[in-house]
C-alpha cells in the first residue's frame, strides 16, 4: 500500500529565497520536530544527487533516513526520493514553488509514502498521521521560512 499527503502554503518571501531555504535540507529541523539531526553529503550547495542523512523520531522510535535530491529546477521545483531501508519510506516527495504578487511564494509540499515488510501494515497509520498534520506542517514551514529569510 502507498499513498500521498500534501499541503499548500503562501510564504511572505520571494520565490528565489524560499527555494534556497528549502533546497538546503539542513533547515528541516526548523519546521519538522521529528528531525533530530541532519547533514548534507557532500557539504556543498545542493544539486541533483545531493544526499541528506538524518536521524528522526517517529512514534517514539529513532530511525536513520537518507534522501537523495532527484530533480532541482531553480526556483520552482525540488524533488527527492528516500533511499534508506525503513519500514515506511517516502518513495518520492517535493516542493513546487510559484511566485505570487508582492514578492510572496506559493509552496506545495508532498510525499508519497510506501510500506515495506511490516511497514505495509503501518503505512496506513503513517499516512493518516501525516494527512492530519499536513496543514500544521505547512504552517510550520511558512513560519520557519519567514523567520529565517530577511524581508525584501
Amino acid at each position: 500500500m502507498s499513498g500521498q499527503f500534501e499541503a499548500t502554503i503562501e510564504v511572505d518571501r520571494p520565490v528565489e529565497a524560499v527555494f534556497d531555504y528549502l533546497a538546503d535540507g539542513r533547515n528541516d529541523p526548523q519546521f519538522s520536530p521529528r528531525v533530530l539531526r541532519i547533514e548534507r553529503v557532500p557539504d556543498t550547495p545542493t544539486t541533483v544527487g545531493t544526499v541528506f542523512r538524518s536521524t528522526v523520531k517517529d512514534a517514539g522510535m529513532k530511525t536513520a533516513r537518507e534522501f537523495r535530491v532527484t530533480d532541482l529546477e531553480a526556483p520552482v521545483r525540488i524533488r527527492w526520493a528516500e533511499v534508506s531501508k525503513n519500514s515506511v519510506t517516502a518513495r518520492e516527495g517535493g516542493y513546487d514553488l510559484e511566485p505570487l504578487a508582492d514578492r510572496r511564494t506559493r509552496v506545495r509540499i508532498y510525499n508519497v509514502l510506501d510500506g515495506h515488510g511490516v511497514g505495509k501494515l503501518l503505512v496506513g497509520l503513517a499516512l493518516a498521521a501525516a494527512r492530519k498534520d499536513a496543514d500544521s506542517f505547512g504552517a510550520r514551514i511558512k513560519s520557519a521560512a519567514e523567520a529565517a529569510i530577511e524581508p525584501s
